[in-house]
């Protein structure tokens, strides 16, 4: 016998079930995900480019920055992004009154329309993840998600 079987037994274990609630909150994520992409390519929209969108709906005059830190991607990955989101006219950056350095980044009346129709997208595979529950249902999934979210959200800052 592996004297180290043991020991790394009880440790791989709970990796190990399909159904631990990571898993299970990562699998719907990457499910979601990948059902709101093939949806939203129909329209002519990758990924990058409406989680760009997106984001700057929810915050538009957000500088580069703090849209990377948003999308938890690197500067550059969102300055390229940026870029040809506004060569498709979709996305204008403003100088930031309070930087010379930086950009506030705006949408253009042009990205409206596509944003309608992520909007439709959204609340098909919303009812598409949601069939089947209740109202109270959904309801209790919610508040169990925006706790477990609060509770990584506080201990975000102690992580080192």
């Amino acid at each position: 016998m592996n004297p180290l079987a043991a020991t790394v037994e009880p440790i791989i274990a709970p990796f190990a079930s399909p159904d631990t609630i990571g898993v299970l909150v990562s699998d719907v994520t990457r499910l979601l995900r990948r059902r709101f992409d093939a949806q939203a390519r129909s329209i002519g929209v990758s990924r990058a480019q409406w989680r760009v969108l997106i984001a700057l709906a929810r915050a538009e005059g957000i500088n580069q920055v703090g849209l990377a830190e948003h999308l938890d991607v690197e500067t550059i990955t969102v300055g390229r992004m940026v870029d040809r989101l506004a060569d498709a006219g979709l996305v204008e950056r403003r100088a930031d009154p309070a930087d010379r350095r930086a950009w506030r980044l705006f949408l253009t009346p042009r990205a409206h329309p596509i944003l309608n129709e992520l909007q439709a997208v959204a609340v098909g595979v919303r009812a598409e993840m949601l069939a089947g529950l209740s109202a109270d249902e959904e309801a209790a999934l919610q508040g169990l998600l925006l706790r477990l979210r609060g509770n990584l959200d506080m201990r975000e800052g102690s992580a080192t």
